[in-house]
């Protein structure tokens, strides 16, 4: 991407403080190689865990980008899924200081502005202590953001269930501002003995937006208008789409022309003929439910690109002799937009859906937990591209070999009049996507937008 024509007059030093976990910290990392991209006298300091520094810090990156650490204060990485409740609680308890710690000896040049995650809690507090103005960035839907900040409603309407209850699952939410009409069991379960607790404390980041400087998006204006218009009303900052956040530009750049194993297989598949599966990098399936994946995918005979990660020796095992490959990590865009890959299985976590529609590939939701349950409904009922995977029967645990057979081998036909309507819908999705950030799309606009804003109130 080519420097805007108009430059900022003077040097801006960002400070990206992102959440401490994959999902958030990818589109906080793509959002700032767009800002170096885009901006010739801009640099970002990003500021992760030691940890994190491990894990990320050999990713390619522009020159103008630079790490800053933390100490691990809080639970690795490895272990948070098991205790998630005490991660959140450390993030927003033992953090603050040392960030701020860092922030005074990054004083060559000063901070200009903080982008930190809307769920970093005490960013704002600290970019007040020093008149530096804080950006928020939300790494999910904006459709998602508007169900939490009116989640009262489901109070007032009796929705707001602390148990799930089968008899209320299919009862119509139409009143929340910006949210099409949602069968209550397609929205995460808020209240529940599980989730509120967790809800309870996302909620006083909520609070904080108000006193953030801006608010930024990482989905594309296109895909969730009416969600963004309504926030755009109900908050008292400027509120910018600057997706999609997804790492676009490097699937432009190419490579360096050595192939990993896995793209020499996929350019030896036919077109459109298999089916990328991923469930993630946070949590994961019961064991029993796992085997009747594979089981069902195995029976389908559909070719497959499936990440197995910290599991690649036991899926290749329980795999052997089926149309296709395991890996333990590939370049996710990558490997969506190849002509090979006609279907992603997906857990539905935002970043994964923003790169499924991005690439214009159908999607095959199964969602685990919070938003990617609404993802999902947006993937299948608003967006179009897709369909879910659900059991039969409710009464029954898991989702059965023979119903993933069926679901799988449904979504990879594009011969069926379905199968063709859905690959017209994400053709057309993708285009919208590749435009909003191309030239003078939305989210360039947006880009712009929100740094003429620091500009000016610095």
């Amino acid at each position: 991407m080519e420097p805007i024509a108009s430059q900022p007059v003077r040097f801006l030093h960002v400070v990206a403080m992102p959440w401490p976990g994959r999902g958030h910290i990818n589109p906080m990392m793509n959002l700032c190689k767009r800002l170096v991209r885009r901006y010739s006298n801009l640099t970002v300091t990003f500021v992760v865990t030691e940890e994190w520094l491990g894990f990320i810090g050999s990713d390619p990156k522009p020159d103008m980008i630079q790490f800053a650490t933390l100490p691990n204060l809080i639970p690795s990485e490895l272990v948070r899924a098991k205790d998630f409740n005490g991660f959140v609680d450390a993030v927003y308890t033992r953090l603050e200081e040392p960030f701020e710690r860092l922030l005074d000896r990054l004083s060559s040049p000063p901070p200009t502005a903080i982008i930190a995650d809307t769920y970093v809690i005490w960013a704002v507090r600290v970019g007040e202590r020093r008149n530096t103005p804080v950006v928020s960035l939300w790494t999910m839907s904006a459709t998602i953001l508007s169900l939490f900040l009116h989640s009262d409603l489901l109070i007032s309407h009796g929705h707001a269930l602390f148990e799930p209850s089968e008899s209320k699952e299919d009862e119509i939410v139409d009143y929340i501002p910006g949210l099409a009409p949602t069968k209550l069991r397609d929205l995460p379960p808020l209240f529940d003995s599980y989730n509120h607790r967790v809800f309870k404390v996302a909620k006083l980041c909520f609070e904080e937006l108000s006193r953030a400087k801006c608010l930024l998006f990482t989905t594309a204006y296109e895909l969730e208008p009416k969600a963004i218009d309504v926030l755009t009303s109900k908050l008292d900052i400027p509120v910018y789409a600057t997706g999609p956040l997804i790492p676009f530009e490097e699937l432009i750049a190419g490579n360096d022309g050595s192939e990993p194993d896995y793209i020499q297989w996929l350019d030896k598949q036919p077109e459109s003929s298999v089916l990328y599966i991923s469930q993630g990098s946070f949590l994961s399936v019961s064991e029993a439910q796992m085997e009747e994946i594979v089981v069902g995918v195995k029976q389908s005979g559909v070719r497959f690109l499936w990440v197995a990660r910290g599991s690649e020796s036991k899926m290749k095992e329980a795999l052997k002799g089926s149309s296709g490959i395991v890996v333990s990590w590939c370049d996710q865009l990558r490997v969506l937009s190849h002509e090979a890959v006609g279907g992603f299985w997906t857990h539905c976590g935002f970043n994964s859906t923003l790169e499924g529609i991005y690439s214009g590939v159908p999607m095959l939701a199964f969602p685990l937990l919070w938003d990617q349950i609404l993802n999902a409904k947006m993937i299948v009922e608003e967006w179009k591209v897709g369909v879910k995977i659900e059991r039969r029967k409710k009464t029954e645990l898991l989702i059965v070999r023979d119903e993933i057979k069926e679901v799988v081998k449904r979504l990879m036909d594009g011969e069926s009049e379905e199968g063709k309507e859905m690959r017209r819908r994400a053709f057309d999705l993708s285009e919208i996507c590749r435009g909003a950030v191309a030239g003078s799309g939305s989210s360039n606009a947006s880009i712009d937008a929100f740094i003429r804003d620091i500009i000016d109130s610095t």
